[in-house]
Formats: structure tokens, sequence, C-alpha cells
């Protein structure tokens, strides 16, 4: 144990709060359901003939590049980088759009809808709690 010369423990890191912890979680839930959704995708790739194999294949490697950036925001999360709550924010935001579209159109799927609707607002939510904020803030 080492102090300063006002007495104070220098070798003691701050602690995390538990909301920013809910929030990596959620999003490290998010990369997971995006990384079994790529599983997915494969297996229908190599199982079915897709009316374009050119597009099936871009839609895999988007899903699989989501997921690892996902994973890369959530691990930053953990770190309480200032960055994670834009980059959050905007995958929240995103995932939001998909969820709205999930609603209606020609073949409306109310399960995905709300399946992606509510981590994302849950997502938000946390991202604007003074804890988070406070712990990701820049000096």
């Amino acid at each position: 144990m080492s102090e300063d010369k006002s007495g104070d423990r220098t070798d003691v890191a701050p602690r995390r709060p538990v909301l920013l912890t809910v929030l990596a979680a959620m999003l490290f839930l998010e990369a997971a359901l995006l990384a079994a959704t790529a599983g997915f995708l494969f297996f229908e790739l190599i199982t079915e003939t897709p009316a374009s194999y050119a597009s099936a294949i871009a839609i895999l490697g988007l899903v699989l590049i989501a997921a690892a950036w996902l994973v890369v925001v959530a691990v930053g999360a953990l770190r309480a980088r200032p960055w994670v709550r834009g980059a959050a924010l905007t995958w929240q935001v995103l995932q939001l759009a998909v969820a709205v579209g999930s609603f209606q159109g020609l073949f409306p799927r109310d399960d995905i809808g709300w399946f992606l609707l509510v981590p994302a607002v849950i997502v938000l939510f946390l991202l604007f709690t003074r804890s988070v904020m406070a712990a990701t803030r820049r000096d």
C-alpha cells in the first residue's frame, strides 16, 4: 500500500459503477446474439441455396463485423472509455430502426421487433444514467 503526500492511498483502483457493468453485460449479450445470428446465417448459407450468394455472404460479413464491434464496445465499457457512449448509442439507434421496421412492412414480425426494441431501450436508459456518464466522462 502506498500513500501520496496527502495520506491518500494511491494503489486502489476506482470502483466501476454497477450500472456500467450492467451496460457492458447488455452489450456482450447483444454481441453474443449477433454471433448466434451469424452462425445461423452461415448454416443457412451452406444448407440452402440463396437467391444471391453475393448478398448472403455480404450480410453474413456485416453481421460478423457488427458482433465483433459490439464486443469491442462492451470491453470499452468495462474499461470506462469515453467513446463507448457514442458507439453504443449509434448501435442502439440502428437496432431501434430495425425493431420499428420489424413491426411493419410486408411481413411484420412483432416477436423480432420486441426482441430488438426492449434491449435497445434498456441500453439507451443505462447510457444516460448519472453513474455511467460520470464513469465514462473525459476529464
